[in-house]
């Protein structure tokens, strides 16, 4: 059987060198890759053609500070105040050192799906599958949250958005909410069926717009700073009964919420040209892009608020972009309001593109019912058009089901972040085992693309703790007065989602099926694909 083996930059079969397997972005080759991609035991089904800037848009856009800032930022303020500010760095830096280690393992293993083929190279397909599981639920989640983002930004950008109600309820809000989020996951749908070029060029050009829509807001509203730093020392609980520390964890689930995501440039490994180089580096960059502009968006935000101790900043229909059009009036808050629209659309289409690719690791793999069908790639675009339509149809069956529960706009923001940071949690704790066993993640190849070295261990430590610590303080019960369904909604979500998927995978153990012949590589065989334990 033909065997397969590196050297640094270098790819050997049969003893025959087939050249340089990774060069920098503009001048890799898909051939290259594709020859990579099967020594790791797939032949290549999807269309690889996205570069450097495309797989940080990626990344970028999942994460979309114009999204997740102005959807949860009434969130942080209503449960501490001004002083929520200083729950974004603490998250940013905590978030980093997860990100440096799903960057190595991108390095290592650039395959299609992100944690799930990551978790199962280095522990296994059962601990693979139940995390691909958990990510998946994740994927479904974060859509539906993305999309019930507009209900923070169009109906202030125009009236006639606000279908039912008056903008003053919330149980209408919410209502209204999830009309406007289904319109967007249909609309998301279409465009990523139409494939990897059409979901690339939108992408891009969207993120560039809100690159260029971030900076001048950032830049508009520090040239109206009407206070001090000493109002980001204000704390305000959202009870008496609640101490400052209290409030301020609580208040992190804004900041929590915006920086995930990140990873979405490895789960686009399969179609980006040099995914060992580009994806590391774009998982990376794309969460410090977004750390510094969403960091500086709420800094310069409050500090030019009219009133930063508004109440009207702690509701729905009120937070940033309230803030925005007070601070910068309706000639400029507008505009920049409708890129903020702008770039919850294009955040969407990564969200569910990413979940789309996950799908379709799991199914090629054999590990979700009609696996077949969700692993068959159309040639027309060679995109995974089964998973998108899955994943889509999931979202808004999720947002139609809550349509008369008026806190599901933070319900699904809290069960995303659980989901999220545990599926982050069951890579990076499997990679510390692995360590800790003496077998380091890197290899002579993806070592010299991207590793931690020394530095390892320690980051790989500060990032199971720091998942352990979101996961819980996250999920925690909390809100005064609310029924018990609401405080318990995240916790109960995350038990039934483990329950289903230990059920699931107990009766037909679909993690140990093995990938599906149509997408063995040349020379490999079917079943468990290499690196498997």
């Amino acid at each position: 059987m033909p065997e397969w083996r590196y050297e640094v930059g270098r790819l050997h079969r049969d003893g025959l060198t087939a050249g340089p397997c990774q060069g920098e972005p503009p001048n890799g080759d898909p051939a290259d890759d594709a020859l990579d991609l099967a020594s790791l035991g797939y032949r290549q089904s999807l269309d690889r053609r996205l570069g450097g800037f495309s797989s940080f848009a990626a990344g970028f856009s999942y994460i979309s500070i114009l999204t997740g800032v102005f959807q949860m930022f009434h969130v942080g303020w209503a449960a501490a105040g001004p002083a929520f500010f200083w729950t974004w760095p603490v998250v940013l830096l905590g978030q980093a050192s997860i990100a440096l280690c799903l960057a190595e393992l991108a390095a290592r293993f650039p395959l299609s799906g992100g944690v799930y083929p990551w978790a199962r190279r280095i522990a296994g397909p059962a601990w693979g599958w139940a995390t691909g599981w958990v990510a998946l639920g994740c994927g479904i989640v974060s859509l539906a949250a993305v999309a019930l983002a507009l209900q923070t930004t169009l109906p202030q950008v125009a009236p006639w958005f606000q279908f039912v109600g008056d903008g003053g309820d919330d149980s209408a809000n919410a209502k209204n909410a999830v009309i406007l989020g289904c319109s967007l996951i249909v609309a998301s749908t279409l465009v990523n069926l139409a494939g990897v070029r059409v979901l690339a060029s939108i992408n891009n050009l969207g993120v560039v717009i809100e690159l260029v829509g971030v900076s001048v807001l950032i830049a508009l509203l520090a040239l109206r700073i009407k206070h001090g730093p000493a109002v980001l020392l204000e704390v305000r609980p959202a009870s008496r009964t609640v101490s400052s520390l209290a409030a301020l964890l609580a208040a992190s689930l804004a900041s929590s919420y915006v920086l995930y995501g990140f990873d979405t440039a490895g789960s686009l490994a399969e179609e980006t040209v040099s995914p060992r180089l580009c994806a590391p580096r774009a998982i990376l960059r794309a969460l410090l892009a977004a750390g510094v502009a969403g960091g500086l968006l709420i800094l310069f935000g409050l500090l030019s608020a009219a009133d930063p101790l508004d109440p009207a900043l702690g509701r729905i229909g009120g937070g940033l972009p309230y803030l925005v059009k007070g601070a910068l009036g309706p000639a400029l808050g507008v505009p920049l309001l409708t890129a903020a629209v702008l770039a919850v659309c294009v955040c969407a289409l990564a969200v569910q593109g990413g979940a789309a690719r996950l799908v379709f690791a799991m199914a090629r793999d054999g590990g979700l019912p009609f696996s077949g069908w969700l692993a068959r790639v159309p040639e027309g675009t060679k995109a995974p058009a089964g998973p998108v339509l899955i994943v889509g149809v999931a979202a808004a069956g999720m947002l139609a089901a809550n349509i008369n529960f008026p806190k599901v706009i933070e319900t699904v923001c809290a069960v995303a972040v659980v989901w999220a940071n545990l599926a982050y949690l069951m890579t990076t704790g499997a990679q510390l085992l692995g360590r800790l066993r003496g077998r380091e993640p890197g290899d002579a190849v993806s070592e010299g693309f991207f590793s931690m070295g020394r530095w390892g261990l320690m980051v790989n430590l500060a990032a199971v703790v720091w998942g352990v610590f979101v996961v819980v303080n996250t999920g925690w019960p909390r809100g005064e007065g609310q029924a018990a369904i609401e405080r318990w909604f995240a916790s109960l979500a995350t038990l039934s989602l483990i329950g289903v998927g230990i059920l699931y995978h107990g009766v037909t153990r679909r993690g140990r099926i093995g990938v599906l012949a149509e997408h063995v590589a040349a020379g490999a065989t079917a079943g468990l694909s290499q690196g498997d334990s």
